[in-house]
């Protein structure tokens, strides 16, 4: 992936080359809105840094080019007193806070699932246990009733493990 600098300024493409250098990634140049919408509508970047002199003369263009960005990390830093280093540091810092944030929402969204599989197999374990507890069952659907119960208990023992222990017996 990439990163779109939108700025106007003089010698944009040397400051572009520096950071891209120091990052290890492709730094695209939009000189204006036009541009910069155009680049957005053919790739995905992994940040948008919008010049901030830009953003204010336009408000309305930084705010559509911050709407087409997409997943990309929207920035809005003053070149005109920013070296390179600085822009640097704007990124790294952007791009290491929106990993923190994806792992916080896995995690999140793991035990979401997790509760919601442990909350099903729960219910299947009690509904199948109270069908044999129940009367008049046929020996065939008791037979199958067990087995569901069964199942339903190994899973639920697996999902109660630790983590670590799922991990493993994946591997």
């Amino acid at each position: 992936m990439s990163i779109l600098m939108v700025t106007g300024i003089e010698g944009a493409r040397n400051c572009a080359a520096a950071v891209g250098a120091q990052l290890g990634m492709e730094i695209e140049v939009a000189e204006g809105r036009r541009e910069a919408l155009t680049a957005l509508r053919r790739r995905e970047y992994l940040a948008v840094v919008i010049d901030e002199t830009l953003a204010e003369c336009d408000p309305a263009a930084a705010e559509k080019i911050c709407e087409m960005a997409g997943l990309a990390i929207p920035l809005q830093i003053n070149f005109a007193i920013s070296g390179a280093s600085r822009l640097v540091r704007e990124i790294r810092a952007a791009l290491g806070r929106r990993d923190r944030e994806q792992t916080v929402a896995r995690r999140a969204a793991a035990a979401a699932i997790e509760s919601e599989l442990k909350t099903t197999v729960a219910g299947l374990l009690l509904h199948s246990q109270l069908a044999l507890k129940g009367g008049e069952v046929p020996a065939a659907v008791a037979e199958r009733l067990r087995t569901v119960a069964d199942l339903a208990g190994n899973l639920r023992q697996q999902l109660n493990s630790p983590s670590e222990t799922r991990r493993d017996a994946r591997s």
